[in-house]
């Protein structure tokens, strides 16, 4: 499945927080590499972290109570 990101919409970590991913940056000493900036609006609260990272499954060996299939999932995500 190819997901798509949303900009400006409410995600689900799988640890419970909504977080709004707010823009797509190059990592400065790696333009190849892209990232996600998003912030947890409740706690005024920003974060950074490799969009390959943000779009993942969750390491279900290592968490393997949770439900969730994504790291982060959107209301809009739609399974194929």
């Amino acid at each position: 499945m190819n997901r798509e990101l949303h900009i400006g919409r409410g995600y689900k970590h799988f640890k419970g927080k909504t977080y709004i991913p707010q823009r797509v940056v190059r990592h400065a000493d790696d333009p190849e590499q892209l990232m996600i900036v998003y912030c947890d609006i409740r706690e005024d609260e920003w974060w950074v972290r490799p969009m390959d990272e943000f779009m993942s499954e969750v390491d279900h060996e290592k968490y393997p109570d949770v439900e969730q299939r994504w790291r982060f999932e959107c209301p809009e995500d739609k399974e194929e």
